[in-house]
């Protein structure tokens, strides 16, 4: 009786210490695999592309003086069917509208002129043309001096200014996040390549701003469209 109990215990303890290694070698295991999965590494991949303006926002500003009301209207239906006419020459009148004309009073803003030189009320006058024919736009703005020739006091300031606009965005997004995406790549081989590893799958990719500006200050009607993406691989042995 007291053999078999003698034996039982060094038994007992060869089962423990067992599984003890066993746990421990499943458990190393599984560190190595799991730090073998938290290689990775983190890259950001450019794509550019230049495209010309479809969109164009053309305000004409003008202005007329008069000291009674009913002559600063008549003055500014005469330059409203001026600037119209010179339009239409160019451009469907559907395209274009009106603003509601500012006036100010510079008598009661106390800017009366004692020598009778400065008339009492000024009024200004916004006909805008929106149109997709930039070069058409273009050209007419050459010929805004047949508009001064006629008559027309033409306002020029920063809210005059001509805007030029992409609205296909949706339609180069999906190829230039592509192209991204292969920088990136590009990259991430180079880092792997002087680390002795692989590229594997992409671990997490996180798409960028995507940012439209003009190409430079002399030609607004030509964008340079940008985004940068961020994207993780894993690294394989």
């Amino acid at each position: 009786m007291k053999d078999a109990k003698a034996l039982q215990l060094p038994l007992a303890a060869l089962l423990v210490a067992f599984g003890l290694a066993a746990g421990g070698y499943f458990i190393g295991h599984g560190l190595l695999e799991a730090r073998a999965a938290d290689r990775y590494v983190t890259v950001k991949g450019l794509a550019e592309r230049e495209v010309k303006a479809d969109l164009v926002i053309w305000p004409l500003r003008y202005a007329v003086t008069a000291d009674e009301l009913a002559t600063l209207q008549r003055l500014s239906d005469e330059s409203e069917a001026k600037v119209r006419a010179f339009l239409a020459r160019h451009f469907d009148g559907d395209d274009i509208s009106v603003s509601a004309p500012q006036i100010q009073d510079r008598n009661a803003q106390g800017m009366a002129d004692r020598s009778g030189n400065l008339q009492r009320y000024v009024a200004e006058v916004v006909v805008t043309l929106r149109s997709n024919r930039i070069d058409e736009v273009r050209k007419a703005n050459e010929l805004l001096g047949e508009l001064v020739k006629a008559g027309v006091a033409l306002v020029q300031n920063y809210e005059s200014r001509t805007q030029y606009s992409y609205t296909g965005l949706d339609k180069v997004k999906p190829e230039m996040i592509a192209t991204a995406t292969r920088d990136a790549r590009q990259a991430a081989e180079q880092f792997a390549q002087d680390s002795g590893s692989k590229v594997g799958s992409i671990r997490n990719a996180q798409q960028g701003y995507f940012s439209i500006e003009d190409r430079d200050a002399f030609s607004p009607e030509y964008k340079q469209i940008r985004v940068v993406t961020t994207v993780q691989f894993f690294l394989e042995d």
